[in-house]
């Protein structure tokens, strides 16, 4: 009953900037985590940046100083600030969600469609 809907995606010159979002919406007791994975063709899913519900950040280290991630709680929404983007940027990027969807119910793991980037001149 969740749904993780992203928008931002699209074609951008070497160096450009661009910004991703996530919107979570459904029944949503709390969320935990949210975040953004990528996978290119041929390769493996790799965690871009996650943040917790209390702010904590992490990134993988091809994109530190370059990207910013961020949360708005009271909108469910996560984003992805992507600054001086690179041609190794190009992927389908994921939005990723930890939700506890009702009370007294466990963590469960949501995944976004998916939604194209392209860095090329």
């Amino acid at each position: 009953q969740v749904q993780l809907v992203e928008s931002g995606g699209g074609l951008v010159q070497p160096g450009g900037s661009l910004r991703l979002s996530c919107a979570a919406s459904g029944t949503i007791y709390s969320i935990e985590a949210m975040g953004w994975y990528r996978q290119a063709p041929g390769k493996q899913r790799e965690l871009v940046a996650d943040i917790t519900s209390g702010g904590s950040t992490d990134y993988t280290n091809s994109v530190k100083g370059r990207f910013t991630i961020s949360r708005d709680n009271a909108k469910n929404t996560v984003y992805l600030q992507m600054n001086n983007i690179k041609p190794e940027d190009t992927a389908v990027y994921y939005c990723h969600a930890q939700i506890m969807t009702r009370r007294f119910r466990g963590v469960e793991y949501y995944w976004g469609q998916g939604t194209q980037v392209t860095v090329s001149s």
